[in-house]
């Protein structure tokens, strides 16, 4: 099959990236959850603490994802991108329907947090297969003109998962009384997810291999232990390493910033009711939709270091002042000052921005930045630590300082800090890919 016309690409990257959407759908159901999650699931008599323990849960799936990374890019490298994608589709499916049967502790006591985490493990082991492969799988099929552009829309699947799963909690909660989307609203997210695993699974079915990776299995240039051996190349170490720090963590925080904490910190910390929480967070991520595609094709014309290099400095200056900012208009929003609202409103399409100049080019990097023979491995490995360590753990960091300093944005230091030092870095060693042969 001719892969470089464009009716070939369309149907590869629709059922490529209906597959991540699934996967994101799945992953951060959860963490939209997460404040619904803490009362159901964790017996504490502190509120606090309850909410912690949800974050470290959610945490917990994003820990593993670098095993996941690790096994399953290997597997890319070895055995195809194809057969890993329906692997990781599937595992990821059954754990997030088993999510929407599980007991409460008041029913089950301590076996419902447990089985939670178990689910949430699976879950991560999935993602890191599934988030680094796809984007690999995606660029190898794109060609060599307009990758940042073409690519671009893998990067929406996020925030289309997160999108979905606000838009039926929304939903839920409209319809429900608050004691029955308690008892079993929440559930119906995580049931509805079996109908899109079906249809993901017989999209990809339909796809074909790589034809950069049919090319390797010509000149028999497989090699069973990729992994290591790219931890004995230095180029691909340092690669690997600049992609961890600059593009992918950087990625991940921002991402776990804009996308994940702003929804916590307004309905926690500002105390804004919930409702009005989701609507804003509906609208951020819709602009955010636009302004990724808007820079993949920057990207393009410009380069790809420049973009995410504007998106981190961007980033590190703007974060503490947003949040702050958000914080005393939401005080004057919850007295019903419209304004205010609106003022919250433009500061997320703000941050939506910036995160979109890091993650619109991303995709594309993610492929670039190695030779195909080591290329799957190589580019899921830092990736997915970066995501699981770096941005998954990033509302539980920032809300247990805050909570230890007493302050409400304190905890902010820390991406902060990060996207600033990654900044600094990028600037002196960040290589520009964009011309970058896929075949070599």
């Amino acid at each position: 099959m001719n892969y470089s016309s464009t009716h070939s690409y369309r149907k590869v990257a629709i059922a490529a990236c209906f597959g991540t959407f699934l996967e994101w759908y799945d992953f951060l159901t959860f963490a939209t959850l997460a404040v619904v999650f803490a009362p159901l699931f964790f017996h504490a008599s502190d509120p606090n603490t309850a909410l912690l323990a949800s974050l470290a849960t959610f945490g917990v799936g994003m820990v593993v994802r670098p095993l996941g990374a690790a096994i399953f890019g290997a597997l890319g490298d070895r055995i195809g991108r194809k057969p890993v994608f329906m692997i990781t589709i599937a595992l990821m499916g059954i754990a997030t329907v088993s999510v929407g049967f599980l007991p409460t502790y008041a029913q089950a006591g301590i076996w419902a947090p447990a089985l939670l985490v178990c689910l949430r493990l699976l879950q991560g082991l999935s993602a890191g297969g599934e988030i680094g492969g796809s984007a690999v799988y995606l660029t190898e099929h794109a060609g060599n003109e307009h990758r940042g552009f073409k690519t671009s829309f893998l990067q929406l699947m996020g925030p289309l998962g997160i999108l979905f799963s606000t838009l039926q909690i929304a939903l839920l909660r409209s319809t429900l009384s608050p004691e029955e989307f308690l008892s079993w609203g929440w559930r119906v997210p995580f049931w509805i997810s079996i109908v899109l695993l079906l249809i993901a699974f017989k999209a990809r079915m339909a796809l074909e291999e790589t034809p950069v990776f049919l090319e390797l299995i010509k000149n028999n240039q497989q090699t069973e232990s990729q992994l290591l051996n790219n931890f004995k190349n230095p180029e691909i170490r340092k690669r690997m390493f600049l992609l961890f720090l600059c593009v992918s963590s950087s990625g991940a925080v921002l991402f776990f910033c804009v996308q994940v904490y702003t929804s916590i910190f307004l309905k926690t910390t500002v105390q804004i009711s919930a409702t009005l929480v989701d609507q804003l967070s509906i609208f951020s991520t819709v602009a955010l939709l636009p302004l990724t595609v808007f820079a993949g094709w920057l990207s393009d014309k410009f380069g790809r270091k420049p973009i995410v290099l504007s998106g981190l400095i961007l980033g590190a200056i703007t974060i503490l002042p947003a949040f702050y900012f958000m914080e005393t208009q939401g005080i004057a929003a919850k007295s019903g000052n419209w304004t205010s609202l609106i003022i919250i409103a433009i500061t997320l399409v703000w941050l939506s921005g910036i995160l979109a100049l890091v993650v619109g080019p991303q995709t594309a990097l993610l492929a670039e930045f190695f030779p195909a023979k080591s290329r799957n491995s190589a580019a899921t490995l830092p990736h997915n630590l970066a995501a699981g360590w770096i941005g998954g753990l990033l509302p539980f960091i920032v809300t247990w300082v805050n909570q230890c300093r007493g302050n409400t944005i304190a905890g902010l230091w820390y991406p902060t800090l990060f996207l600033a030092t990654s900044a600094l870095i990028a600037i002196k060693y960040l290589p520009e890919t964009r011309d970058t042969l896929l075949t070599s």
